[in-house]
C-alpha cells in the first residue's frame, strides 16, 4: 500500500463516481474512532472515579453489550490471524482489536460507577459506524461487480462484524437499571432519571405524558414528581446558609463603612445630611440586590454554566455561520454547467445534518435555562416567604400584603426571564459581528452599508428599551386599580348599605384608562426595528450595485447574502429584549434585595427566663418603629404565675400594644421583657385559616379527642357545629368567610385553648360575643373555674362585669399605667377607674354581639362555596378551548376592524413575496460584458416593494394593538359591571381571590398576550404560506412532501397543544394556594409566631411551591419536545427543496433555487413560532371565557329606574310599614322571616332584641333590599320598596353597620365619596362623632391618608368615623347594627347620646345587642325564629314577664 497516497483528490471529489483509496479507508476510517476511544478514555475514567451513584446489579442490556464487545474482539482475532496467514501487512492489524477490548472495560467501569446511560461510548460507536459506511459500500460494489463466491470468508466475516457494530450503537441508546440502594420508592417518578442520552437529546422520555394528555384530560395525579434535585428542600437548604453569611458579611462591609464617614463627621462637626442619609439607603438596597444575585450564582450558576458552556460557546455561533456556507456551496453548484449530481446531492444532506444539529443543541441549552430558572423561583419565593414570618412591625408597614405577594409572583417571573435571555446580551453582538464579517467577505465594502443600518438600529433598541421601561408606568396604575379592587370586594357590603358602587366603579375606571392609554404607546417603538429590518439588504445591494458597474448580483451573493441577513435579525431582535429583562430583573433584584434585608424583629426583645412570675416587664418603653414615637412608657408590670389579670382603658390606650409587647412584636426601646414558659395568643381580630375547623383549633398538633370535645365545649362551639354542614370537617372559606365574628372569635379562642401554653395572652376576645355566650366562656375558660384557671392569663377587656374576679386590673391612660391593683383595692382609692366604675355601674352592660341570622343562613352555603371554589377555578378541562371563546373575542372587537387586519396581513406578505422574488429576477438577469442592465430601475422597486413591506408590518402591528385595546377595554368593563351587579350571596359564595385573579391576571392576559400572541401567529402563518407559495413555485413536485409533512406537523401540533392547555391550567390552578397561603401568613404572621408555628408554615409553603412546580416542569419541558419534533420536519423541508433543486437542476434557473432553499430554511423557525404563539392564544383565550363566566351568573335589581316620580326629599316622615312580609336567604332553604306584619310611625325608636339566629339582622337586610323579599312588601312613606331603583332606596335611608370598614384613600373620602358636602359639614358631624380633636391633631387632617383597610386607626376609631359617615347623610330612617362592641364604655355612652340628639326627628331601628342602650325607647321588637314573639313598650313587656324579661334578667338589668 506504500504507492497509494492516503488520499487521491481526482478519484475522490473530481469525478462522477467519488471513492476513497484503500490505504486511507484502511488507516484514517480505522484509526480515528480508536484515537477519540484511547485519548479520551482516561478522563472519562477520572470523571466515573469522582461521581460514584452506586453499583448496578448485572442486567440482561449490560450482558448483551459485553457479549457483543467479546464478539466484536473475537472477530478482530479472526481477523488478525486470516491476515497473518494470508501473510499481508498492515499498519491497522491490532487497532480494531484493543479498542474492542478497552470498551469492554469501560462498559464495566460504568455499571460499578452506577453511569446508566453512557454518551462516551454511544459517540465512540456512531463513530466507527460511520467510519464503516465507505468500506461497506466498497464492499458491496465490489461483491456485485465480481459476485461474494469470489472471498465467502471476507464477506461473512465484513457483515457481521458491521451488522455487531450496528447492535452496538442500538444498544447504547438504552439506559440500564438504577443502581442498588438508589430505588427510591417514588408515587411517581420523572421519567428522565430513567432516559438515556439519545432520549434526553431528544426529549423522547416526555412522550408518554403528551399522548396521555391528548386521550384523556390531564390531573394533578398524572403528572410527574419532582427530581430530588429541584424540591424546595433540596434548593433552600443550601441556600439559607449562603444567604445569611453573604447578608452578614454585606452587612458588616456596611458598618465598617458608615462607622468611617461617621467618624470623618464628627470630625468635621457636622450632623449628616439628610442626602446622605437617603445615599446610604440606597446603596444599601443596591448592594443587597446583588448580595441576592451573589447567592443564587453561587448556589445555581455551576449547573446553569455547563449549559451555557456546551452549547451557548461550541456550537450555534459555528454551526448559524456554516449554513449559509453550505447554501453557497449548492448555489455554486447549480451555476456549475457540468458539475456531477452527487455534490449537490452531498451539499443538501449537509445542510439538513447542520441544521438537525443546530435544533439538538438549541433546545438543550434553553432546556437548562429553564430549568434554573425553576430553581431560582423556589429560591426565591422560600426566601420571601421566611423573612415575611420575622419581618418586624415598621418593616412590615411599609409593605402591603398586595407588594409581598408582588415580589413573589412578578419579580420572581422577571428573574426566571432574565435567566433564559442573559446570554443574548453578550452572545447577540457575537453572532452580529460574525454575521457582518462573512457579509463583507461577499460584497465587500458595501457591507458597510449594512453595518450603518445595523448602527441605526441599535440607538433605535435603545430607545425602545426606554420606552419599554415607561412601561413600569402601566403597571403602576394597574398596581392601584388591583389595590382598589381587591378594597371594594372586601368592602362590598358596606358599598351596597350606602350605595357607593358608582363612586368607586369611576375610581376603578379612572385607573383603567390610563393603564389603557400607557399601553397603547408601547407598540410603535417595538415594531420601528421591523419596519427597519428590509432596508438592511435593500441599504447593501443599493451600494453594491451603485459602488461599480461590474459588480453583478448573481444568485450565489444575493442569496447567501439574504440568509446571513435572516441570520442577522435573530440577534437584532433579541438584544433589545434582553438588554430590557436584564434591566427589569435588575430592578427586581434590587426589590427583592430590599425585602430580604429589611428589619427582623430581635429575638432578645422577650426573654424565656424560668422565673417564679408568669410575665414581667420592668422600666419597659415600647414603639412600633425605631424612629417613632413610643406607644408604652415606663411599663413595670409584674404578672405572677397563675393569675389572671385585666387590662383596661380608652379607645387607643395601648391595651394590643401591650400585648404585643409581652410577644416581642414591638421595638424594645428600652426594659426588659421576661415570660415562662410556652404562649398562646388571641388577637383582637380573630385570624382564620382557610381550612377545617378541626385544623384551625388543633393547630399543628395531634387531635387529642377528649381534650378536644371539652375544649370546643368550654368555647361554645359546639351548638355552632351543629349548624355547620360538615360539623368540624366544615373548610372555612378564606377570612373566615363563611362564620360570624362571634364564631371567628371563639375559634381563635379555642386555638389557644387547645394549646396548653403556659401563658395566655387574650386580646379582647370577648367583644364580639352574646351575653350569655361571653358568661359562658368566662366562667368556663378565663375564670378561676374555667379550664385555664391554673394558667398565666393576661385578659383585654371592655367588659365591667369581669373585673371583680381579676387578681390584678392595670389601667392604661395614653400608654401608660395609670393605676393598678385589684378591683376592691382601685375602687378604695377613689380615682379615675372608681369615678368610671361608678358612673357605669348603673347600666352596666355585658358585652354581646349577636351573631346574625345572616351570618348562620351564611355558614350553610360554605359546602356550595367550596364546590362552587373548585368550580370557577378548575374551570373547562376541555382538551380545546371552545371556539365560540374566540368568536366572543373577535366580536368584541368588531368585525369593522378585522377585515382590514387580514387584508393588511395578506398585503403585507404579498409585498414580502414580491420584493423576494424580484430579487431572484435580479439575480438571474444574464450578464453582457460584465455588467448587468437596468439596475437603477432594478434597485428602485426593490426599495419600494421593501418600503411597502416595512409600512405593512407597522400597519398591521398598530392595527392589532388598537383592537386589543378596544376588545380588553369592553371586556374589563362588562366584568366590572357584572360583580358590582351582583347580589351579596355571590360575594360569600366566591372567594375573593379567584375575583382577584380575574381583574389582575386574566384582564393582563387580555391586555398583552392575546394581542401579542395573535399578532404573532398571523405573521408567521402569512409567512408560512409565502414560503410554501415559493417553494412550489420553484419545485411543484415539492408539494408531494410538502403535504405528508404538513399532515404531520398537524398531528404533532394537536397533540401539543391539548397537552400543552391542560398543563397551563394544572399550573394555574396550583399558583392560586401558593398566593392565598402567603396572604394567610403575613396577615397572621403575628399569631403564627406567638405559637412557634414557624417550621410548619414554612414546610406548607414548601409543599405548594413544589406541587406547583410538577405542572410547571412538563409545562417547559413540553415546548421543548414539540420545537425538537417540529424542527425535524422542518429540516425534511430544507432536504426536500435542496434534493428537488437539484434533481432538478437542468431546468431550473439559480435564483429561484436560491429564494427557494433560503426560504425552506426559514421553516422550522416559523414553524415553531406558529405553535408556540397558537398555544399562547389557546392558553390566553381562556381569560375571556373566565372573564365573560359572571355575565351569567345572577344579578341584583336595577340600581335606578328610569323615569321614576320618587319625590326628591323622600321619604319625608319616615314610616316604615311591613305587610306579611318573609324573607329566604336562597330557595329551598328555610324561611329566616316569616308573616311579619308591623307599622313603625314617623320619629319613633325601635330596638329589635333576639337570640342568634332570630332573624333580627335578617330585617335591616329586607330594608335595604341586599335580600329581596320571598313574599309580602315593605313600604316606606307609602310608597312599595320593591318598585324603585337599588340607589334610590338605599341613598335616602341610612344604616351604622357592625364591621367597620374604611377603604385607602382620604379620610374625606371615606366620609363624602361623592363630594357633595362642603368641609364645614364634615368637621361639624366629625365633632358629633368625638373625633374633632383626634383629626384636626393629623398631619394632613381631612386628606390624612387611611391605610388598606383603615388599618392605621383603632377599631374604635373606625366605629366612629362610621358615625360621622350617618351623621353626615342624616336621612328620616337610621338603622343601628349595634356598632359600639368595639369601644370602651365611656366612648359608648357618647355614642347613645349623640343618637340621641342628633336623630331625634328620624326613625331609628336599632338591632340592640346591649339591652341597656334601648331600655328608653318607644317599642320593642322581640324575633324569635323569624317572627315577632312580643312588642310592646319596654316597662310593659317587662312587666309581662315573657323572653324579654328572662333577656333582661340575664344582662343582670332587672
Amino acid at each position: 500500500s506504500s504507492n497509494h497516497p492516503t488520499n487521491d483528490w481526482n478519484r475522490t471529489w473530481y469525478t462522477d463516481k467519488p471513492d476513497l483509496t484503500e490505504c486511507f479507508q484502511n488507516t484514517v476510517l480505522v484509526w480515528f474512532p480508536c484515537v477519540y476511544l484511547w485519548l479520551l478514555a482516561p478522563f472519562y475514567a477520572l470523571k466515573l472515579y469522582c461521581h460514584d451513584c452506586g453499583c448496578i446489579r448485572i442486567s440482561t442490556l449490560c450482558t448483551a453489550k459485553t457479549v457483543l464487545g467479546f464478539l466484536l474482539a473475537s472477530f478482530g482475532f479472526v481477523e488478525f490471524f486470516y491476515i497473518l496467514l494470508e501473510r499481508i501487512l498492515l499498519i491497522s492489524l491490532s487497532l480494531p482489536l484493543s479498542p474492542q477490548v478497552l470498551a469492554i472495560c469501560i462498559i464495566q467501569l460504568e455499571r460499578i460507577r452506577g453511569c446508566r446511560s453512557s454518551v462516551f461510548l454511544f459517540l465512540f460507536w456512531v463513530l466507527v459506524v460511520v467510519c464503516s459506511l465507505v468500506p461497506l459500500r466498497a464492499k458491496i460494489q465490489l461483491a456485485m461487480y465480481e459476485g461474494i463466491t469470489t472471498d465467502i470468508v471476507r464477506y461473512t466475516t465484513f457483515f457481521s462484524y458491521f451488522s455487531l457494530q450496528l447492535a452496538q450503537l442500538f444498544l447504547c441508546c438504552f439506559a440500564d437499571q438504577p443502581p442498588e440502594g438508589k430505588t427510591v420508592l417514588v408515587k411517581n417518578p420523572c421519567p428522565v432519571k430513567d432516559a438515556s442520552f439519545l432520549s434526553k437529546m431528544l426529549f423522547w422520555w416526555f412522550t408518554g405524558l403528551v399522548v396521555k394528555g391528548y386521550r384523556t384530560p390531564l390531573e394533578a395525579g398524572d403528572l410527574w414528581n419532582l427530581r430530588e434535585e429541584d424540591t424546595s428542600d433540596k434548593i433552600l437548604s443550601d441556600l439559607e446558609e449562603e444567604w445569611t453569611t453573604e447578608c452578614m458579611s454585606s452587612l458588616s462591609a456596611c458598618l465598617t463603612r458608615q462607622e468611617k464617614t461617621m467618624v470623618a463627621a464628627v470630625a468635621l462637626g457636622t450632623r449628616l445630611p439628610d442626602q446622605a442619609q437617603i445615599l446610604r439607603k440606597l446603596q444599601k438596597e443596591q448592594s443587597s440586590g446583588f448580595c441576592l444575585l451573589r447567592t443564587l450564582a453561587r448556589n445555581l450558576g455551576p449547573y446553569f454554566l455547563t449549559g451555557t458552556m456546551k452549547h451557548c460557546m461550541i456550537l450555534p455561533c459555528s454551526l448559524f455561520h456554516l449554513y449559509p456556507l453550505s447554501n453557497s456551496l449548492l448555489l455554486g453548484f447549480m451555476n456549475e454547467e457540468d458539475a456531477p449530481l452527487w455534490k449537490g446531492y452531498f451539499y443538501a444532506t449537509l445542510m439538513f445534518l447542520l441544521s438537525c444539529l443546530q435544533s439538538l443543541f438549541n433546545h438543550q441549552y434553553m432546556y437548562t435555562c429553564f430549568t434554573v430558572g425553576m430553581r431560582v423561583k423556589t429560591a426565591v419565593m422560600g426566601l420571601v416567604y421566611r423573612k415575611s414570618l420575622v419581618i418586624n412591625s415598621a418593616s412590615r408597614r411599609t409593605c402591603t400584603v398586595g407588594e409581598i405577594v408582588n415580589l413573589v409572583s412578578a419579580d420572581t417571573q422577571k428573574l426566571m426571564d432574565f435567566v433564559v435571555y442573559f446570554n443574548a446580551v453578550w452572545l447577540a453582538p457575537i453572532e452580529i459581528a460574525l454575521c457582518l464579517f462573512f457579509l463583507w467577505q461577499h460584497l465587500g465594502p458595501s457591507a458597510l452599508a449594512g453595518i450603518a443600518t445595523v448602527i441605526l438600529i441599535f440607538p433605535l433598541n435603545g430607545f425602545i428599551a426606554k420606552k419599554r421601561s415607561k412601561l413600569q408606568v402601566q403597571m403602576k396604575f394597574m398596581d392601584g386599580r388591583i389595590k382598589l379592587m381587591n378594597e371594594i370586594l372586601n368592602g362590598i357590603k358596606i358599598l351596597k348599605f350606602y350605595a357607593w358602587e358608582k363612586a368607586f366603579l369611576e375610581q376603578v375606571l379612572g385607573y383603567r384608562e390610563k393603564e389603557l392609554k400607557a399601553l397603547k404607546k408601547s407598540p410603535c417603538p417595538n415594531h420601528a426595528y421591523l419596519f427597519l429590518s428590509p432596508q438592511i439588504a435593500f441599504a447593501m445591494f443599493g451600494v453594491y450595485v451603485l459602488i461599480d458597474d461590474k459588480n453583478v448580483l448573481d444568485a450565489q451573493k444575493v442569496f447567501v447574502s439574504m440568509a446571513l441577513i435572516n441570520i442577522l435579525k435573530t440577534p437584532l431582535s433579541q438584544l433589545p429584549f434582553a438588554m430590557s429583562t436584564t434591566m427589569q430583573a435588575i430592578v427586581s433584584l434590587k426589590r427583592l434585595g430590599k425585602y430580604l434585608c429589611s428589619e427582623e424583629l430581635k429575638d432578645d426583645n422577650v426573654a424565656k427566663a424560668p422565673l417564679s412570675t408568669g410575665v414581667l416587664i420592668d422600666n419597659g418603653t415600647f414603639s412600633w418603629t425605631k424612629e417613632g414615637p413610643p406607644c408604652l412608657k415606663r411599663i413595670n408590670v409584674r404578672v405572677p404565675q397563675g393569675s389572671l389579670v385585666a387590662v383596661v382603658g380608652h379607645v387607643g390606650s395601648g391595651k394590643s400594644s401591650l400585648l404585643s409587647a409581652m410577644l416581642g412584636e414591638t421595638e424594645k426601646r428600652s426594659g426588659s421583657v421576661s415570660i415562662k414558659g410556652s404562649v398562646a395568643y388571641v388577637p383582637q381580630q380573630a385570624w382564620i385559616q382557610n381550612a377545617t375547623v378541626q385544623d384551625n383549633v388543633t393547630f399543628g398538633r395531634e387531635k387529642q379527642k377528649t381534650w378536644y370535645q371539652r375544649v370546643l365545649d368550654a368555647c361554645a362551639l359546639l351548638p355552632d357545629l351543629e349548624i355547620l354542614p360538615a360539623g368540624d370537617s366544615t373548610e372555612i372559606g378564606e377570612k373566615g368567610l363563611n362564620l360570624s365574628g362571634g364564631q371567628k372569635q371563639r375559634v381563635s379562642l379555642a386555638r389557644a385553648v387547645y394549646r396548653k401554653a403556659d401563658v395566655y395572652l387574650l386580646d379582647d376576645p370577648l367583644s364580639a360575643v352574646d351575653a350569655h355566650v361571653g358568661q359562658h366562656i368566662f366562667d368556663k375558660v378565663i375564670g378561676p373555674k374555667g379550664v385555664l384557671r391554673d394558667k398565666t392569663r393576661v385578659l383585654v377587656t371592655h367588659g365591667m362585669s369581669f373585673l371583680p374576679q381579676a387578681d390584678l386590673i392595670l389601667v392604661l391612660v395614653d400608654g401608660e399605667i395609670t393605676e393598678s391593683g385589684s378591683y376592691q383595692e382601685l375602687l378604695s382609692r377613689h380615682g379615675a377607674f372608681a369615678d368610671f366604675i361608678h358612673t357605669f355601674a348603673s347600666n352596666d352592660r355585658k358585652e354581646s354581639v349577636t351573631e346574625t341570622a345572616a351570618q348562620r343562613g351564611r355558614t350553610s352555603l360554605l359546602t356550595r362555596r367550596v364546590c362552587q371554589f373548585l368550580a370557577t377555578d378548575c374551570l373547562s378541562f376541555l382538551p380545546q378551548v371552545r371556539l365560540e371563546m374566540y368568536m366572543e373575542y373577535f366580536k368584541t372587537i368588531g368585525m369593522a376592524f378585522i377585515i382590514p387586519i387580514v387584508f393588511l396581513y395578506a398585503f403585507q406578505q404579498g409585498a414580502s413575496l414580491a420584493y423576494n422574488y424580484w430579487l431572484s429576477l435580479w439575480a438571474d438577469e444574464p450578464i453582457v460584458n460584465g455588467t448587468q442592465v437596468d439596475t437603477d430601475m432594478k434597485l428602485a422597486v426593490y426599495g419600494a416593494l421593501g418600503f411597502a413591506q416595512g409600512i405593512a408590518i407597522f400597519g398591521t402591528t398598530v392595527a392589532i394593538s388598537v383592537g386589543g385595546i378596544i376588545a380588553s377595554r369592553h371586556l374589563h368593563m362588562d366584568l366590572l359591571k357584572n360583580v358590582l351587579h351582583s347580589p351579596m350571596s355571590f360575594f360569600e359564595t366566591t372567594p375573593s381571590g379567584n375575583l382577584l385573579n380575574r381583574f389582575a391576571k386574566e384582564i393582563d392576559a387580555i391586555d398583552c398576550m392575546i394581542p401579542d400572541g395573535l399578532k404573532m401567529m398571523l405573521g408567521y402563518l402569512f409567512k408560512l404560506m409565502e414560503v410554501c407559495i415559493i417553494v412550489m413555485l420553484a419545485t411543484p413536485f415539492a408539494a408531494v412532501v410538502i403535504l405528508p409533512l404538513a399532515i404531520l406537523y398537524a398531528f404533532v401540533q394537536s397533540f401539543y397543544v391539548a397537552t400543552s392547555c391542560q398543563l397551563r391550567r394544572l399550573e394555574s390552578v396550583s399558583r392560586s394556594p401558593i398566593y392565598t397561603h402567603f396572604n394567610e401568613t403575613v396577615q397572621g404572621a403575628s399569631v403564627i409566631r406567638a405559637f412557634g408555628e414557624q417550621h410548619r408554615f414554612i414546610v406548607q409553603a414548601n409543599k405548594r411551591v413544589d406541587f406547583n412546580q410538577t405542572s410547571y416542569f412538563p409545562r417547559f419541558v413540553a415546548t421543548r419536545w414539540l420545537a425538537v419534533n417540529l424542527e425535524f420536519v422542518g429540516n425534511g423541508v430544507v432536504l426536500a427543496a435542496a434534493i428537488l433543486s437539484v434533481m432538478g437542476k437542468d431546468t431550473l434557473s439559480p435564483g429561484i433555487v436560491g429564494l427557494a432553499v433560503s426560504h425552506s430554511l426559514q421553516v422550522t423557525g416559523i414553524l415553531s413560532w406558529i405553535v408556540r404563539s397558537w398555544t399562547d392564544v389557546e392558553n390566553n383565550i381562556v381569560s375571556v371565557e373566565r372573564v365573560k363566566e359572571y355575565a351569567d351568573t345572577a344579578k341584583e335589581a336595577v340600581w335606578t329606574v328610569e323615569g321614576s316620580s320618587l319625590p326628591l326629599a323622600w321619604p319625608q316622615t319616615g314610616t316604615i310599614e311591613f305587610q306579611d312580609y318573609g324573607l329566604q336567604y336562597r330557595k329551598g332553604l328555610d324561611w329566616a322571616l316569616k308573616g311579619i306584619t308591623l307599622k313603625i310611625q314617623e320619629r319613633e325608636k325601635v330596638g329589635i332584641v333576639g337570640r342568634t339566629g332570630a332573624g333580627k339582622s335578617s330585617l335591616a337586610l329586607g330594608i335595604f333590599r341586599i335580600l329581596e323579599a320571598a313574599k309580602g312588601a315593605i313600604y316606606i312613606d307609602g310608597v312599595n320598596i320593591a318598585e324603585i331603583g337599588l340607589h334610590d332606596l338605599r341613598s335616602r335611608i341610612t344604616i351604622i353597620p357592625q364591621d367597620p370598614v374604611l377603604f385607602s384613600g382620604s379620610l374625606r373620602m371615606n366620609l363624602d365619596p361623592f363630594d357633595t358636602y362642603t368641609d364645614e359639614e364634615i368637621w361639624s358631624s366629625l365633632e358629633l362623632a368625638h373625633l374633632k380633636n383626634f383629626v384636626s391633631n393629623l398631619p394632613d387632617k381631612l386628606n390624612y391618608e387611611c391605610s388598606e383597610g383603615g388599618e392605621n386607626l383603632s377599631l374604635g376609631q373606625r366605629q366612629l368615623v362610621c358615625l360621622a359617615r350617618a351623621l353626615l347623610r342624616k336621612t328620616k330612617i337610621l338603622v343601628l347594627d349595634e356598632a359600639t362592641a368595639a369601644v370602651d364604655l365611656e366612648t359608648d355612652t357618647l355614642i347613645q347620646s349623640t343618637i340621641r340628639q342628633q336623630f331625634e326627628d328620624c326613625t331609628v331601628l336599632t338591632i340592640a345587642h346591649r339591652l341597656n342602650t334601648i331600655m328608653d325607647y318607644t317599642r320593642v321588637i322581640v324575633m324569635d325564629k323569624g317572627h315577632i314573639s312580643e312588642m310592646d313598650s319596654p316597662t310593659n313587656l317587662i312587666s309581662n314577664r315573657g323572653q324579654f324579661y328572662h333577656m333582661c334578667r340575664e344582662a343582670g338589668l332587672v
